[in-house]
């Protein structure tokens, strides 16, 4: 099975210029708690409602004023579309990680795999996945770029 028979299509996604505050709003409306950032196109980074608290609320920052770019995480963990979906999950246990953007070939979001992808599709996979991101004494440092 590859990447793209499991993950999510589509992937609503917000620009590096807008306030944490619609962020955070488009977050609720939908009901998720990551949005990728994307400029021109292209992923940037990603913010969670966890990078809202910590690196903006907690700092002190106005979340109406605010951009996502400020309290964004730059480090892009991604895999391709094409690629098998045990190579991914591969990824995301070695980078403890409950989700990867999925580029296709030209390097463009076109979805996202989390851990819930992975249970639809293979139920041991998942458990497999969320069982080795669970321990935070795993992370794994270092660049989190794919060469």
């Amino acid at each position: 099975m590859l990447v793209k028979d499991a993950m999510t299509r589509r992937a609503e996604t917000i620009e590096p210029g807008e306030p944490l505050q619609a962020a955070a709003r488009k977050m609720k409306a939908l009901g998720i708690g990551a949005l990728p950032v994307c400029e021109h196109d292209r992923l940037v980074g990603m913010i969670t409602d966890r990078d809202i608290v910590v690196r903006g609320v907690a700092d002190g920052q106005d979340p109406a004023r605010a951009t996502v770019r400020t309290s964004m995480t730059p480090q892009i963990f991604y895999c391709f579309e094409d690629e098998p979906l045990h190579d991914a999950a591969r990824l995301m246990e070695e980078r403890s990680i409950r989700r990867v953007m999925v580029l296709d070939q030209a390097k463009r979001l076109v979805g996202i795999l989390s851990a819930d992808d992975l249970a639809l599709v293979d139920r041991g996979l998942a458990a497999e996945v969320i069982e080795r991101t669970r321990d935070p004494e795993r992370l794994v440092q270092g660049s989190p770029f794919r060469p």
